[in-house]
Protein backbone atom coordinates (compact mmCIF):
# COMPACT_ATOMS: atom_id res chain seq x y z
CA UNK A 1 0.00 0.00 0.00
CA UNK A 2 1.59 3.40 -1.15
CA UNK A 3 1.99 5.23 2.50
CA UNK A 4 2.23 9.46 2.43
CA UNK A 5 3.54 11.14 5.21
CA UNK A 6 1.49 14.61 5.78
CA UNK A 7 3.22 17.16 7.88
CA UNK A 8 0.92 20.36 8.96
CA UNK A 9 0.25 22.07 12.14
CA UNK A 10 -3.91 22.64 11.26
CA UNK A 11 -5.91 19.78 12.61
CA UNK A 12 -8.12 20.50 9.59
CA UNK A 13 -5.16 20.51 6.62
CA UNK A 14 -4.42 17.06 7.82
CA UNK A 15 -7.88 15.44 8.83
CA UNK A 16 -9.09 16.71 4.88
CA UNK A 17 -5.71 15.48 3.37
CA UNK A 18 -6.35 12.69 5.28
CA UNK A 19 -9.79 11.59 3.83
CA UNK A 20 -8.94 12.54 0.24
CA UNK A 21 -5.77 10.49 0.46
CA UNK A 22 -7.64 7.66 2.07
CA UNK A 23 -10.18 7.69 -0.81
CA UNK A 24 -7.70 6.77 -2.67
CA UNK A 25 -6.47 3.46 -0.93
CA UNK A 26 -3.52 5.39 1.17
CA UNK A 27 -1.86 4.36 4.10
CA UNK A 28 -1.25 7.69 6.03
CA UNK A 29 1.01 8.75 8.46
CA UNK A 30 0.84 12.45 10.09
CA UNK A 31 3.21 15.00 12.37
CA UNK A 32 2.25 18.09 13.47
CA UNK A 33 5.50 19.81 13.90
CA UNK A 34 8.90 19.47 12.19
CA UNK A 35 10.27 17.23 15.44
CA UNK A 36 8.21 14.74 14.90
CA UNK A 37 8.01 14.71 11.22
CA UNK A 38 11.56 14.01 10.91
CA UNK A 39 10.81 11.09 13.45
CA UNK A 40 8.01 9.15 11.21
CA UNK A 41 10.47 10.33 7.83
CA UNK A 42 13.17 8.04 9.89
CA UNK A 43 10.92 5.66 10.71
CA UNK A 44 8.50 4.61 8.39
CA UNK A 45 9.67 4.11 4.68
CA UNK A 46 6.85 6.66 3.59
CA UNK A 47 6.12 6.85 -0.52
CA UNK A 48 6.23 10.72 -0.89
CA UNK A 49 5.87 13.91 1.82
CA UNK A 50 3.76 16.39 1.74
CA UNK A 51 5.08 18.88 3.75
CA UNK A 52 4.14 22.54 5.25
CA UNK A 53 6.76 24.98 4.89
CA UNK A 54 4.89 27.25 8.42
CA UNK A 55 5.38 25.02 11.35
CA UNK A 56 5.92 25.85 14.77
CA UNK A 57 8.95 24.39 15.87
CA UNK A 58 11.30 23.78 12.48
CA UNK A 59 10.61 25.64 9.27
CA UNK A 60 9.52 23.30 6.33
CA UNK A 61 12.80 24.35 4.44
CA UNK A 62 14.76 22.84 7.43
CA UNK A 63 12.72 19.93 7.52
CA UNK A 64 13.28 19.32 4.21
CA UNK A 65 16.87 19.71 3.67
CA UNK A 66 17.47 17.60 6.54
CA UNK A 67 15.17 14.98 4.88
CA UNK A 68 17.15 15.04 1.99
CA UNK A 69 20.46 14.99 3.96
CA UNK A 70 19.02 11.04 4.11
CA UNK A 71 16.28 10.56 1.76
CA UNK A 72 15.20 10.95 -2.24
CA UNK A 73 11.77 10.47 -0.95
CA UNK A 74 9.38 12.93 -2.78
CA UNK A 75 8.51 15.81 -1.08
CA UNK A 76 5.79 18.25 -1.96
CA UNK A 77 5.32 21.54 0.01
CA UNK A 78 2.71 23.25 1.02
CA UNK A 79 3.18 27.23 1.47
CA UNK A 80 0.96 30.09 1.48
CA UNK A 81 3.96 32.12 0.13
CA UNK A 82 4.01 33.52 -3.10
CA UNK A 83 7.27 35.26 -3.51
CA UNK A 84 8.95 33.31 -6.67
CA UNK A 85 12.47 33.47 -4.55
CA UNK A 86 10.77 31.50 -1.93
CA UNK A 87 9.13 28.82 -4.04
CA UNK A 88 12.56 28.68 -5.56
CA UNK A 89 14.24 28.15 -2.57
CA UNK A 90 12.14 25.38 -1.73
CA UNK A 91 12.81 23.60 -5.20
CA UNK A 92 16.18 23.87 -4.32
CA UNK A 93 16.30 22.53 -0.87
CA UNK A 94 14.99 19.17 -2.52
CA UNK A 95 11.60 19.47 -3.13
CA UNK A 96 9.79 18.07 -5.95
CA UNK A 97 6.84 20.01 -5.89
CA UNK A 98 4.81 22.98 -4.38
CA UNK A 99 1.28 23.84 -4.12
CA UNK A 100 0.38 27.00 -3.17
CA UNK A 101 -2.41 28.09 0.06
CA UNK A 102 -5.15 27.64 -0.05
CA UNK A 103 -5.83 24.66 -2.55
CA UNK A 104 -7.43 22.06 -3.06
CA UNK A 105 -6.67 18.80 -1.64
CA UNK A 106 -8.00 16.84 -4.46
CA UNK A 107 -5.22 18.49 -6.28
CA UNK A 108 -2.57 17.85 -3.98
CA UNK A 109 -3.46 14.03 -4.28
CA UNK A 110 -3.32 14.26 -7.87
CA UNK A 111 0.06 15.36 -8.13
CA UNK A 112 0.99 13.25 -5.39
CA UNK A 113 -0.02 10.50 -7.88
CA UNK A 114 2.09 12.03 -10.84
CA UNK A 115 5.38 11.91 -8.71
CA UNK A 116 4.97 8.29 -8.11
CA UNK A 117 4.14 7.69 -11.61
CA UNK A 118 7.20 9.18 -12.86
CA UNK A 119 9.18 8.13 -9.81
CA UNK A 120 7.71 4.26 -10.05
CA UNK A 121 8.41 4.40 -13.97
CA UNK A 122 12.13 5.34 -13.53
CA UNK A 123 12.71 2.67 -11.29
CA UNK A 124 10.73 0.18 -13.46
CA UNK A 125 13.41 1.39 -16.45
CA UNK A 126 15.83 -0.42 -14.49
CA UNK A 127 14.46 -3.72 -14.08
CA UNK A 128 15.43 -6.39 -16.95
CA UNK A 129 12.33 -7.89 -17.37
CA UNK A 130 12.05 -11.86 -19.29
CA UNK A 131 9.85 -14.56 -20.64
CA UNK A 132 6.60 -12.65 -19.82
CA UNK A 133 7.38 -11.61 -16.42
CA UNK A 134 8.85 -14.90 -15.16
CA UNK A 135 11.58 -13.60 -14.26
CA UNK A 136 12.48 -9.83 -13.27
CA UNK A 137 16.33 -8.73 -12.18
CA UNK A 138 15.89 -5.20 -10.25
CA UNK A 139 19.91 -4.11 -10.21
CA UNK A 140 19.28 -0.95 -8.03
CA UNK A 141 17.58 -3.39 -5.04
CA UNK A 142 19.95 -5.99 -6.64
CA UNK A 143 17.09 -8.89 -6.08
CA UNK A 144 15.59 -11.53 -8.64
CA UNK A 145 12.47 -12.14 -8.81
CA UNK A 146 11.57 -15.88 -10.38
CA UNK A 147 7.68 -16.35 -11.21
CA UNK A 148 6.56 -13.73 -8.60
CA UNK A 149 9.04 -15.22 -5.48
CA UNK A 150 12.43 -13.49 -4.90
CA UNK A 151 15.67 -15.74 -4.70
CA UNK A 152 18.17 -15.84 -2.97
CA UNK A 153 20.99 -15.40 -4.62
CA UNK A 154 25.19 -15.15 -3.87
CA UNK A 155 27.20 -12.04 -4.57
CA UNK A 156 28.58 -14.08 -7.14
CA UNK A 157 25.43 -15.95 -8.48
CA UNK A 158 23.81 -12.20 -8.64
CA UNK A 159 27.00 -10.74 -10.90
CA UNK A 160 26.91 -13.65 -12.87
CA UNK A 161 23.42 -13.91 -13.83
CA UNK A 162 23.29 -9.98 -14.30
CA UNK A 163 26.22 -10.10 -16.65
CA UNK A 164 24.52 -12.41 -18.86
CA UNK A 165 21.09 -11.00 -18.93
CA UNK A 166 22.39 -7.49 -19.48
CA UNK A 167 23.16 -8.74 -22.89
CA UNK A 168 21.06 -11.57 -24.24
CA UNK A 169 22.36 -13.61 -26.60
CA UNK A 170 25.80 -12.88 -26.12
CA UNK A 171 27.88 -15.25 -25.53
CA UNK A 172 31.00 -14.82 -22.38
CA UNK A 173 33.81 -17.08 -22.01
CA UNK A 174 34.86 -18.52 -18.33
CA UNK A 175 37.44 -16.14 -18.30
CA UNK A 176 35.28 -12.97 -19.54
CA UNK A 177 32.37 -13.87 -16.22
CA UNK A 178 35.37 -14.17 -13.89
CA UNK A 179 36.76 -10.61 -14.38
CA UNK A 180 33.15 -9.51 -14.03
CA UNK A 181 33.04 -11.15 -10.99
CA UNK A 182 35.92 -8.87 -9.78
CA UNK A 183 35.59 -5.62 -11.81
CA UNK A 184 33.03 -3.60 -9.39
CA UNK A 185 35.74 -4.42 -6.71
CA UNK A 186 34.26 -7.00 -5.40
CA UNK A 187 37.15 -9.61 -3.92
CA UNK A 188 36.77 -13.33 -5.38
CA UNK A 189 39.62 -15.57 -6.01
CA UNK A 190 38.66 -18.17 -8.26
CA UNK A 191 39.96 -19.31 -11.30
CA UNK A 192 37.79 -20.21 -15.00
CA UNK A 193 36.50 -23.83 -14.34
CA UNK A 194 34.94 -22.47 -10.73
CA UNK A 195 32.74 -20.55 -13.40
CA UNK A 196 30.76 -23.36 -13.64
CA UNK A 197 30.09 -24.25 -10.08
CA UNK A 198 28.45 -20.91 -9.92
CA UNK A 199 26.59 -21.30 -12.65
CA UNK A 200 25.48 -24.94 -11.51
CA UNK A 201 24.33 -23.71 -8.09
CA UNK A 202 22.73 -20.28 -10.10
CA UNK A 203 20.46 -23.17 -12.18
CA UNK A 204 19.28 -25.03 -9.29
CA UNK A 205 17.83 -21.47 -8.02
CA UNK A 206 16.49 -20.28 -11.27
CA UNK A 207 15.53 -22.91 -13.60
CA UNK A 208 12.57 -25.36 -13.23
CA UNK A 209 13.95 -27.54 -14.41
CA UNK A 210 18.24 -27.48 -13.70
CA UNK A 211 19.06 -30.25 -16.24
CA UNK A 212 17.27 -28.82 -19.25
CA UNK A 213 18.03 -24.91 -18.32
CA UNK A 214 15.86 -22.00 -20.48
CA UNK A 215 18.15 -19.25 -19.24
CA UNK A 216 21.73 -20.07 -18.51
CA UNK A 217 22.77 -22.18 -21.18
CA UNK A 218 26.18 -23.33 -22.03
CA UNK A 219 27.55 -22.65 -25.44
CA UNK A 220 30.31 -25.43 -25.82
CA UNK A 221 33.81 -25.02 -25.94
CA UNK A 222 33.11 -21.26 -25.63
CA UNK A 223 31.27 -20.57 -22.45
CA UNK A 224 27.62 -19.27 -21.07
CA UNK A 225 24.89 -17.30 -22.64
CA UNK A 226 21.14 -15.92 -21.35
CA UNK A 227 18.30 -17.40 -23.40
CA UNK A 228 15.49 -15.55 -21.75
CA UNK A 229 13.37 -13.89 -24.01
CA UNK A 230 13.30 -9.92 -23.37
CA UNK A 231 9.95 -8.90 -22.41
CA UNK A 232 8.03 -6.96 -25.13
CA UNK A 233 7.93 -3.80 -23.09
CA UNK A 234 11.24 -3.70 -21.65
CA UNK A 235 12.78 -0.92 -20.96
CA UNK A 236 15.89 -1.64 -20.10
CA UNK A 237 16.90 -3.58 -23.02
Amino acid sequence: MTKVLLIDDEDMILEVLKAYFEKEGWDILTASNGIDALKEAKADDVDIIILDLMLPDISGEEVCRLIRKESDVPIIMLTAKSNEEDLLNGINLGADDYVKKPFSPREVVVRAQAILRRVNKRISAHELVFNEKKIIIDPIKKEVQVKGEIITLTPIEYRLLFTLASYPGRVYSRGELLEKCQEDGSYYEGYERSIDTHIKNLRKKIESNARKPEYVLTVFGMGYKFGGKPHAQNPAL
